[in-house]
């Protein structure tokens, strides 16, 4: 068994506003730096064996202060890395939410493709792919895994049986921890979408 916790990034400027995807140079607001400590502070006493995360600016700076605080460096992971939204990249949600193909990824997520991006399964594979990496190199040990929020759902609704295109059903927040534990046969969620002080 690898018991994995899924941290999405702690927020900025740009969380609910556009869809920034992999662009470079998006770090966190004073908002997000407080959360990603108090995120760290929450974590303490968990007894976490390495700390990954995706490249992007965001993830790495929510996952630094977390491994810091369990003397641990933070190790990229390209398999976590935000979807690759294409043509929306950069693209307000208000200019977003009048098209269809935006409108069609949002409730046919197994089966649209973004624009010039990922279609939702191949990130999903790309996300428990990574996953299942870890489970391989962490047996009986506790992971974290900073990634982002659609990544983190995938995860989710992979592991619970849920279809794609019920995935929006399922809310992930900014610093947000979602514990899965993988077994040979089995899988087991025992916490999505904590944004406050763990109990274990």
């Amino acid at each position: 068994m690898t018991r994995f916790l899924l941290i999405r990034h702690a927020t900025n400027d740009t969380v609910g506003k556009r869809l920034t995807g992999r662009m470079a140079g998006i770090s966190l607001n004073e908002e997000g730096k407080t959360q990603a400590r108090k995120l760290a502070e929450r974590l303490a006493g968990v007894p976490l064996a390495a700390v990954y995360s995706s490249p992007l600016e965001r993830a790495q700076e929510t996952a630094a202060p977390l491994a810091a605080s369990h003397h641990l460096e933070h190790t990229v992971c390209e398999d976590f890395i935000e979807i690759n939204f294409g043509d929306w990249t950069n693209v307000t949600f208000e200019e977003l939410s009048g098209q269809p193909a935006f409108q069609r990824f949002n409730t046919f997520r197994s089966s649209s493709r973004i624009p010039g991006g990922e279609l939702m399964p191949e990130a999903q594979a790309r996300m428990i792919g990574g996953l299942e990496k870890l489970r391989a190199q962490h047996s009986q040990q506790t992971v974290a895994v900073v990634s982002h929020a659609d990544l983190i759902k995938s995860a989710v609704a992979y592991y619970a049986g849920i279809h794609l295109d019920l995935f929006q059903r399922i809310e992930i927040s900014p610093a947000s921890v979602s514990v899965i534990e993988i077994y040979d046969e089995t899988a087991r969620i025992l916490l999505v979408n904590d944004t406050g002080e763990l109990k274990y």
